[in-house]
């Protein structure tokens, strides 16, 4: 920010509070105020418009990027599991149900 509003300062003549607010409003990505009065002036705000925003970008990652990270990894665990537990009751429908009969019922049927 102090690059941009010194820069915006020099190559246009703003007074430094005008400036500030300038890039203030490039960096949040508002969009300016007011049109540079002159070419150099308009190349050096684009070019400070992609700084500023990268700048952001890797603020929000750094800052934010491990508690992502985590909330991610738990989304996937609690996604595997329930589809573990889907296919886990899949396959005890497809088993055939044998339940309640005794040893001697089972031995029965194998004979017939």
């Amino acid at each position: 920010m102090v690059i941009g509003t010194l820069g915006m300062k020099l190559l246009t003549g703003w007074p430094l509070i005008e400036s500030f607010y300038f890039m203030a409003m490039i960096a949040t990505a508002e969009g300016p105020p007011q049109v540079p009065p002159n070419a150099p002036s308009m190349v050096f705000a684009a070019i400070m418009a992609f700084i500023s925003i990268g700048t952001l970008i890797t603020a929000v990652g750094i800052i934010f990027g491990p508690f992502l990270g985590y909330v991610f990894h738990k989304g996937v665990a609690f996604a595997e599991k329930e589809i573990n537990k889907k296919k886990q009751q899949e396959e005890e429908e497809k088993a055939p149900k044998r339940e309640g009969l005794s040893s001697s019922d089972s031995m029965k049927d194998q004979e017939l």
